[in-house]
């Protein structure tokens, strides 16, 4: 058995974008039950944006 190193959420642009490569996809139908955690990932930001408030290390 193999063990998971990512999980990504990811759009069929995406899917196009990494090509044939890649080969374990798990369609989710489109509904609420992942909302809290998509809102939760997306104030983290990118790569190069600044950390929220609440992760940012007290002084």
């Amino acid at each position: 058995m193999e063990k998971i190193v990512a999980i990504g959420l990811l759009t069929q642009r995406d899917l196009d974008v990494l090509g044939s490569g890649f080969k374990r996809v798990f369609p989710v139908e489109q509904d609420d039950s992942f909302a809290d955690l998509i809102e939760r990932l997306d104030a983290i930001g990118g790569p190069d944006a600044s950390p929220p408030a609440a992760a940012k290390p007290e002084r």
